[in-house]
């Protein structure tokens, strides 16, 4: 019982924390800055209890209270490690960027710190019900953070297209888990495992359907080709720290609830090979076509969130169920986490006021100006590009080798080529900052948190170049 505590408190820490906030913004005489530290506070301590390792196989806490619908292992453990680090450098960041945009409030890291929380239960859920009520949690939280600027019109036509295309996304998974408890009169992972292993996925009708309608809410959450119309103009129109915690957090969550969907059972993943490789390679090369012909730079980001989406679902494609531990996949999430983040870090104090600076002609020149913070954001493109010596690039590596070793040789050719490609978004930012000459100060009003943010999370892309990962 202490045991199933223990596994289960970084999950309470986070709840508490949301409810406490909740409470705490109806007192208008709390400041902002209290609300960010309180945040930053219950996401570093439901982190540090995060760190009690685990183990590769599943512990089902208090199994005679949720039946085995929450399972904590160490894929679990990691997954909700990267979630909590995106809301934790999200509310350092924020409140940088709300000191120069005054429109932030207490609700603000409350409907945040509920975000995480739904997402940390996300990589737990072990069955299908738990998986959407987690999964609206975060979203409903998301959709309410995408529109917070009520005053302006990009963010108003932003939330009103991902509430729509979520709400269908949404109607798509119920249809899913609907045909799925037809088929088996079950809702568990468990059993739908069992039922695929022993009679086979093609040969019960509703069962792939409904596991096909799930793949597909899936698939637009985490903007999958031919998923994905919706991401480049609801991350333009959201507030940067906001998009910055979509990009990272959310596609973390989703990736956990894929990998744990797709490698239920063998025959799950193998029946629709064919359709995964077609996707991961429209993936990789939609992204990159629609990154290029970017002027913002919240559009490119988004763009290529994408391509690093079909990175992923190579990975995805790659590993093997029996000795399934997503180290790999965790990596990679870990570096592009670190790196997105940082950016956006970045952007959230060097925009200015009404996000004046988003283009990368309005990066011109920084390098002159503010030396520090141009070299942070190099190192964050390179990690993205996947250039030596940073995380990203160990990432891609590790994903390629995964994808040759499991005979997928013609993805990890693919994989190749669309980094190449990247180069080209990626580095005319970097000769924007270091090969013009600044037509502005950049001055800015907001407090230093994000900086410090930002310098944090260029140490991390570095160090994490140096982690060995097993593959």
């Amino acid at each position: 019982m202490n045991c199933d505590i223990v596994y289960l408190l970084p999950l309470f820490t986070v709840t508490i924390g949301a409810i406490l906030l909740m409470l705490l913004s109806a007192f208008e005489s709390i400041r902002i800055e209290v609300a960010s530290a309180l945040s930053v506070g219950i996401f570093a301590v439901a982190f540090i209890v995060q760190l009690v390792p685990i183990g590769l196989n599943d512990v089902l806490p208090f199994v005679s209270l949720f039946n085995g619908m929450l399972a904590v292992n160490d894929f679990t453990r990691i997954a909700s490690m990267i979630i909590i680090a995106c809301g934790l450098f999200t509310a350092m960041s924020a409140i940088s960027y709300f000191r120069q945009n005054n429109f932030g409030s207490l609700e603000f890291f409350s409907l945040m710190t509920f975000a995480v929380s739904g997402m940390m239960l996300l990589t737990m859920a072990q069955e299908l019900i738990t998986v959407f009520i987690a999964l609206e949690t975060a979203s409903l939280s998301i959709y309410a953070l995408v529109g917070y600027n009520r005053r302006n019109i990009l963010s108003s036509e932003a939330v009103l297209k991902y509430l729509i295309l979520g709400a269908f996304a949404g109607g798509f998974f119920t249809m899913g888990i609907a045909l799925v408890y037809g088929a088996l009169g079950d809702t568990g992972f468990a059993a739908i495992a069992a039922t695929i292993s022993r009679d086979g996925l093609l040969q019960n009708p509703a069962l792939a359907g409904g596991l096909l309608f799930i793949l597909f809410a899936l698939f637009f959450k985490v903007t999958v080709f031919p998923f994905h119309s919706w991401v480049v103009d609801v991350y333009d129109g959201a507030p940067i720290p906001v998009t910055g915690f979509m990009a990272t957090a959310l596609k973390t969550a989703i990736i956990a609830v894929l990998a744990n969907v797709l490698l239920l059972a063998a025959d799950i993943r193998e029946s629709w090979l064919d359709m995964l490789f077609y996707l991961t390679v429209f993936t990789l090369f939609a992204g990159n076509l629609i990154a290029i012909g970017q002027n913002s730079l919240k559009r490119m980001l988004a763009a290529s969130g994408i391509v690093h989406t079909g990175y992923l679902l190579i990975a995805l494609i790659a590993v093997s169920g029996d000795q399934f531990s997503g180290s790999v996949i965790l990596y990679y999430l870990a570096a592009y986490a670190a790196s997105t983040l940082g950016i956006f870090a970045s952007l959230s104090y060097l925009s200015g006021t009404d996000e004046k600076r988003k283009e990368f002609n309005d990066f011109r020149g920084l390098a002159n100006v503010r030396p520090y913070s141009a070299a942070a954001i190099t190192i964050f493109l390179l990690s993205m590009a996947g250039i030596p010596p940073t995380a990203g690039f160990m990432g891609k590596l590790y994903i390629i080798v995964t994808a040759y070793q499991s005979g997928q040789v013609v993805l990890a050719v693919l994989g190749i080529i669309s980094s190449i490609l990247s180069m080209w978004y990626y580095l005319r930012l970097i000769i924007a900052m270091y090969f013009h000459e600044a037509d502005d100060l950049f001055e800015t009003s907001g407090s230093r948190s994000a900086p410090v943010c930002a310098f944090i999370l260029a140490i991390c892309v570095l160090a994490l170049s140096l982690y060995p990962v097993a593959i």
